[in-house]
């Protein structure tokens, strides 16, 4: 028996989770805080020299791959547990920018919403559960590992007659816009390390720049529909 095609949206907006709606940096502080507190300076810088090769190896941030590469090397840590449990019980929802899910709620009432990220397949899933981020956008989510080259199978699940982009990666934004062209508009929060590098002066500029998420509640729906 065949499966349905989806139904064609006249708008589909994609939206990204760290830094764009949830501020990753402060997570990220707060976990060097915790652990140095847990296990030291010097093994939190360990677990962070791990956690940016295991970066580099996959291509995604892995939280909980780089503790299980520290485990090997200080498996009698007694902190462990603790590390491990702080990190998948973390309060999410604390870390959301103010006004996202306003944000989701102002554009749900255009087009449909989506979560269009990258992570790893477990800590990434309850991120943006224990977020209220997947209660937002109604189970809408998509998670790969390097999501601007599976736009083909975006649009295989959320086809629409034009698409909003909101990503606080430039170079993210770039690449999406090089396939779809005008059936795209890029939208482009300055929020967080990645928006703030000094390496984004050298990708085209976002079709739409914003200082925060926020921004975008009540932005004129004609400009984020591609409207010259």
């Amino acid at each position: 028996m065949s499966e349905t095609a989806p139904k064609r949206d006249q708008l589909v907006f994609l939206l990204d989770v760290d830094n764009t709606l949830l501020n990753n940096d402060r997570v990220a502080e707060d976990l060097k805080r915790h652990l140095t507190r847990a296990v030291g300076k010097e093994r939190q810088e360990r677990y962070w020299a791990l956690f940016e090769q295991l970066r580099q190896e996959l291509g995604y941030a892995d939280y909980l791959g780089a503790l299980q590469r520290y485990r090997v090397e200080h498996q009698h840590e007694p902190h462990l547990i603790e590390v491990a449990l702080y990190l998948t019980n973390y309060p999410f929802a604390n870390r959301l920018y103010p006004g996202s899910l306003d944000v989701i709620e102002y554009l749900s009432g255009f087009g449909t919403t989506v979560i269009l990220t990258d992570g790893d397949a477990v800590f990434q899933p309850r991120k943006i559960e224990r977020s209220g981020l997947l209660e937002a956008v109604e189970g809408r989510v998509l998670l790969y590992i390097h999501k601007e080259q599976e736009l083909e199978w975006v649009e295989r699940r959320f086809p629409a007659d034009h698409y909003v982009l909101i990503d606080d990666k430039i170079r993210i934004l770039t690449a999406a816009k090089k396939i779809w062209g005008e059936r795209l508009t890029t939208v482009f929060p300055r929020q967080g390390h990645y928006a703030l590098a000094p390496d984004v002066a050298n990708y085209p500029k976002a079709d739409i720049t914003v200082e925060r998420i926020s921004d975008l509640v009540g932005y004129d729906i004609r400009k984020l529909r591609g409207a010259r």
